[in-house]
Formats: C-alpha cells, sequence, structure tokens
C-alpha cells in the first residue's frame, strides 16, 4: 500500500507486491459457495430432519434458522474486528470451525445437539462471509480487482441458488444428514491451499469487550429483524417483532461501535452502492420465490422441469460473471468521474442492473399464461445482469473503501445482501397475500422488477463526497490511511 513502509501494512494485508494470488482468489469463491450453500441447502431437508430426531416442523426450522440468525447478526461486530487481525490466522480458524460443525450437525443425536451446532457454525459462517470479499481483494494488484472480486461474487449466489438441488439429490440417495457432511471436503480443501498461499500477517486476537458489547447490541437488533421477516410470511402480526430492533441498534449506532462504521461508508460515499446491493438482492429472492411457488403449485409443473426452469438464471450468471470482472479492468471501459478519477467498475455494474431489471420486468405481463421455455429466457436475461453486476459492484464498494476498514466496509455490504435476501421473499408474500389469485403473482413479479430497477439510478448516479477524502476505485491501489 502506497505511503507505508515495509513492514507497516494493516493487520491482515496480503503485500502482493505484484504478486497476484490467484489460488487465494479461488479459496475466497469457494468459500463464498460453500457459505451461501449452507444458507438453502437444508432447507430441503427439514421434513426428514423432523422425522429422523422426532421433533415437530417449528422445531426443525432451526436448523435453518440457527444458522442464519448469527451469520447475519454478527456481520458488523466481526468486520471491525477483523479489521485488528490477521488473516492468515482467521481463515483458518473460520473455516476449521465451520466444518467441524458441519460434522457435529450431521451426528446430532438430538435437536439441541443440531441445533447449537448450526448456531455455532453460523458464527464462523459471518467470519467467512467478511473475510472472502477482502482476500480477493488484497490477492491481486489493484488493476485486476474487477476479476477478482467477480470470483466470490458470483459463486457466493450460485451456492445460495443451487442449494436446494444440490440438497435434494443428497436427500434422496444419502438421507439428510449428508446436507451437513457434504461441505467438509470443501473447507478441508480450502484450509490446505490458504495455508500454503498465505503469508505469515499479524496473529489473532480475541475480541475486546467493546466488540463483545457491539455484538450484543447488533446482533440482538439485526436478529429481532430477521425473525421479523422470516416469521411474517406465515403470520403478518410477527412484523411488530421489527419494533425491538429499533432501541439496540439506533443506540449502537450512536456509540464507539456504530460511529466508525457510519463514518467509513459516508467517508468512502457507499450508501447508495449498499442500497442498490440490498434491493437488487430483494428482487432476485422476491422472484425466485414467485416463480418456482407459482409454476408448481399453480401451473401444476413437476418438480423436475421446475428446477431445470429456475436453474436458466444461475446458468445466466455463470456466465457472465466472470465476462463482468474482465470488462470492469479493461482500460477503455474505464469512465471519468467528477473528481477525475477513473472509475471502471461503475458502468458495468450499472449495465448489469440494468439487464436483471429488464429480465423481472418482461416476466410482469406473462400473466397466468406461463410456460417453462418463457419463463427460463428471461431468468437468463435476468442472470446475466446478475453475473455482469456481482463483480464489479463488489470491486467498486471494496476498492473505496478506507485502507484500515476494509472488513468493515466488507462486513456491511453482505449485511446489506442478507437482508436483500430475506426481504425479498417477505414482500411478495405481502403482495401476492394482498392481490391475490392471479393478481397475486402479478404483483409479486411487480415488486421484484421496481426493487431491481430502484438499483440502476442508485449505482449510476455520483454522490457529493466529503471534502478532503479521496475517492479509490478499482484502477488504482488505496491510498495510505493515517488514523
Amino acid at each position: 500500500m502506497t505511503g507505508h513502509s515495509p513492514g507497516s501494512e494493516q493487520p491482515g494485508h496480503i503485500p502482493v507486491g505484484g504478486e497476484d494470488r490467484w489460488l487465494l482468489v479461488a479459496v475466497a469463491g469457494l468459500l463464498s459457495f460453500v457459505a451461501m450453500l449452507d444458507m438453502n441447502i437444508v432447507n430441503v431437508a427439514l421434513a426428514d430432519i423432523a422425522d429422523g430426531l422426532h421433533v415437530s416442523a417449528a422445531t426443525a426450522q432451526w436448523a435453518v434458522l440457527g444458522y442464519q440468525l448469527p451469520v447475519v447478526a454478527l456481520l458488523l461486530p466481526v468486520g471491525r474486528w477483523l479489521d485488528g487481525v490477521g488473516m492468515r490466522s482467521a481463515l483458518p480458524v473460520a473455516t476449521a470451525g465451520f466444518g467441524l460443525c458441519s460434522a457435529l450437525a450431521a451426528v446430532a443425536p438430538w435437536a439441541s445437539w443440531l441445533i447449537g451446532a448450526r448456531l455455532a457454525q453460523g458464527a464462523f459462517g459471518a467470519v467467512l462471509f467478511v473475510l472472502m470479499p477482502v482476500l480477493a481483494l488484497r490477492s491481486v494488484r489493484p488493476e485486476l480487482r474487477g476479476r477478482a472480486m467477480s470470483v466470490p461474487a458470483t459463486l457466493g449466489p450460485l451456492g445460495a441458488v443451487t442449494g436446494p438441488a444440490v440438497g435434494g439429490l443428497l436427500l434422496d440417495h444419502l438421507g439428510w444428514r449428508a446436507v451437513f457432511l457434504v461441505k467438509i471436503p470443501f473447507c478441508l480443501l480450502a484450509l490446505v491451499v490458504a495455508w500454503r498461499a498465505m503469508p505469515r500477517d499479524g496473529g489473532l486476537r480475541p475480541p475486546d469487550r467493546r466488540a463483545a458489547a457491539d455484538a450484543l447490541l447488533v446482533g440482538s437488533g439485526v436478529a429481532a429483524l430477521l425473525l421479523a421477516l422470516t416469521l411474517a410470511s406465515g403470520s403478518p402480526g410477527w412484523l411488530a417483532l421489527a419494533l425491538v430492533a429499533v432501541p439496540p441498534l439506533w443506540w449502537w449506532l450512536r456509540g464507539p461501535g456504530g460511529r466508525p462504521v457510519v463514518g467509513a461508508l459516508r467517508a468512502a460515499r457507499l450508501f447508495r452502492a449498499h442500497t442498490a446491493v440490498l434491493a437488487l438482492a430483494a428482487g432476485f429472492a422476491a422472484m425466485h420465490y414467485v416463480v418456482a411457488l407459482h409454476l408448481q403449485r399453480d401451473d401444476g409443473v413437476s418438480a423436475t422441469m421446475t428446477g431445470l426452469t429456475v436453474l436458466a438464471f444461475p446458468l445466466g450468471m455463470g456466465l457472465a460473471g466472470p465476462v463482468g470482472g474482465r470488462l470492469a479492468d479493461l482500460p477503455h471501459a474505464r469512465l471519468r468521474s467528477r473528481g477525475g478519477t477513473p472509475t471502471g467498475a461503475r458502468p458495468v455494474a450499472v449495465i448489469g442492473a440494468a439487464l436483471t431489471s429488464a429480465g423481472l420486468l418482461l416476466l410482469v405481463p406473462l400473466g397466468s399464461d406461463w410456460s417453462p421455455v418463457d419463463v427460463a429466457w428471461r431468468l437468463a436475461l435476468a442472470g446475466l445482469g446478475m453475473g455482469l453486476n456481482g463483480g464489479p459492484t463488489q470491486a467498486l464498494v471494496m476498492g473505496a473503501a478506507p485502507a484500515d476498514r476494509t472488513a468493515t466496509v466488507g462486513s456491511s455490504v453482505q449485511l446489506a445482501r442478507s437482508l436483500g435476501f430475506t426481504l425479498g421473499p417477505a414482500l411478495a408474500t405481502a403482495a401476492w397475500g394482498l392481490a391475490g389469485g392471479d393478481d397475486g403473482v402479478t404483483a409479486g413479479l411487480t415488486l421484484a422488477a421496481a426493487a431491481a430497477c430502484i438499483a440502476v439510478p442508485l449505482l449510476a448516479l455520483h454522490g457529493r463526497r466529503p471534502a478532503g477524502v479521496q475517492e479509490m476505485s478499482t484502477d488504482a491501489a488505496p491510498a495510505a490511511h493515517h488514523p
């Protein structure tokens, strides 16, 4: 990093010195895929878990919530903590803990064991979610950031959308315990590669009292919000639980834990980008929920054909993801911002968001006369847009982060994405219920398209940067940050 003498890098920084560590970028992508896979793969096994452990369906649901709640609730405190520790120590601990908890969940003899293992796995998962974009960012030269960031930004969502299909195959052939065991080989591979490829850096220190207090405040607030959004699909009255989230989150924002996070986002002009990430995630999640449910329940399409139809989205995303990263890194794609700083990631991110919006908008006029082919090509178009958008948006956000706050900014964008994935189905369910029948399907898809459309101007427009703050881009190395 410019302006630093040898040995003075920020804790956790990987001094590339012109050497690109693509193995570490691959590790970031692999672990992003596994961590996001775990968000959805267990859903299909809940009925079997309930039967196997002789518990109710509501209790079995905590096999999913037990992972999701700590992941989302701990992202911001974990980000602040990771800004001061070494990645070579944090990554193996988080990966080993994640894999060990998977093994413990797989051998669970009773429900309380399973839920405890999932809660612990969610805590380790929160560390992985924050580490992955930071690892990709710091493993390559600045001019290759778009390409590097596209790897975890593409593989993570692919893990989320392929989770149900992978889980269904494992469930049919090996039983519900295999749903937890399947992630262990990936964790072992990531451990071996990361330990050999990562340079030495700062050591690992436990969180201090301030970090524990932040985790309690943010965790309780975000957990209440997430529970309200998740449970509201069955009973809208649960939305009142969201009010419980306000006091702890407000207290945290006004205290010594929240002020640095808000300051970093304000200084780097990232609030609009975060809102765009949330809006796109909500639009995608709402669309996926409405399309899968309508095809199978209302149109009588088989589960296999429904799975093949919605597979068009991740296929488009997987094809376009690497392309988006390369386009963001090309010299001819770089435009000039108001301050004269080259920002090649922004136009590619905007084009991707526009394509996603177009694909979702084209679903709305279908009405009740759907066919799998009609839906599939529209989903493929939306998937191409998400693939183009993911890496450049992540590079745009992480490249603008203050040098000593990259993990903090990484955690905030992951929180925005996670809340979007939760908010989308809840809003789609509400819109569907209010409109009813075929009109409900149209209302849900309209909401999904509107959410995606919001992201386009948010990414395209530049906000006014506070005086004295220099913008960093994906095309230039981060300026030295002196506290």
